[in-house]
């Protein structure tokens, strides 16, 4: 994976953590869930860094098996 691609994943990854623990401390703290629409973020949020990291071992695994 190309270093700004890796750096790309990176920041997206913190991003996500960051707003998971937001949702934690909500939960934890004041005993409310998060909104069906903030977790509906989050999940596409990582959904697209999946299809990232799958497009990329996709192509390489067939370049290999080439």
């Amino acid at each position: 994976m190309s270093q700004s691609k890796r750096e790309q994943v990176v920041s997206h990854l913190r991003y996500i953590r960051q707003e998971l623990r937001e949702m934690h401390q909500g939960v934890m703290e004041d005993g409310l869930l998060p909104e069906a629409g903030e977790v509906r973020g989050v999940m596409a949020q990582m959904e697209a860094l999946l299809e990232l990291l799958e497009g990329k071992s996709s192509r390489k695994a067939k370049a290999e098996a080439s």
